[in-house]
């Protein structure tokens, strides 16, 4: 899950000598919270719609809308920019990626390549459809989480029972986190199980290990044992 296959590569940029204005006015017509500043050629900073609201007026102001629009005019990007510039390289792995975001408190970072180019964008949002993309969510159908013991053919036992009720399986995940020693709890993604089986199905998996829940996301609703 490389940074390369998930960032956006067309990416809407600012130079650092505009205005504040012609910011605002990109963000808002290409509907993004984030833009790579731009100085002779050379990637400055990053300007986010949170720099925009902490620069503007308050709404307090005296000012007419003529005397805001040239203040605003006259507000250059290099002075309201964020400096401290992160960036990652397109071979970084969405999940370092997701790291420095959280640990930075950003919301997204520019995609630089070996020359320092800039190659595109990853926001939070990227993550969020990668995150999407992974559990198989877009199948809709059956997310069943259980714990089993860390041991060969634990999951493909249970891979088993979902294909002999006719189930497919869009997704799998593991993990090991908050588990006691031993155990791996699994997230199934399934689908084309039918309602009448699906009871028989989740008795024979609690047979398998220990049921932690069972969300079904069928027929447009949302229910969860």
């Amino acid at each position: 899950m490389l940074v390369k296959n998930w960032m956006s590569k067309n990416v809407i940029t600012i130079d650092a000598d505009d205005s504040m204005q012609h910011a605002i006015k990109l963000l808002k017509e290409h509907k993004i919270n984030l833009l790579p500043v731009i100085k002779k050629g050379k990637l400055a900073g990053v300007i986010t719609d949170r720099d925009l609201k902490k620069s503007s007026p308050s709404e307090a102001t005296t000012l007419d809308m003529h005397e805001l629009l040239y203040l605003l005019s006259n507000i250059k990007v290099r002075d309201i920019m964020a400096k401290k510039l992160y960036t990652v390289p397109s071979d970084y792995t969405v999940e370092e990626t997701a790291e420095l975001l959280l640990e930075k408190r950003i919301s997204g970072v520019p995609v630089v390549d070996g020359k320092e180019k800039l190659v595109g964008i990853i926001t939070k949002n990227d993550i969020f459809r990668l995150l999407i993309s992974l559990t198989g969510l877009g199948k809709k159908g059956v997310q069943i989480a259980v714990q089993v013991k860390d041991m060969p053919g634990a999951i493909k036992e249970i891979r088993e029972l979902i294909r002999k009720y006719d189930g497919r399986t869009a997704s799998i995940l593991t993990s090991s986190e908050n588990t006691p020693d031993g155990k791996l709890n699994v997230y199934f993604r399934i689908y084309q199980v039918e309602k009448a089986k699906l009871q028989a199905l989740v008795k024979d998996i609690q047979k398998k290990g220990t049921m932690l829940y069972l969300v079904d996301h069928r027929d447009g609703k949302r229910a969860i044992y």
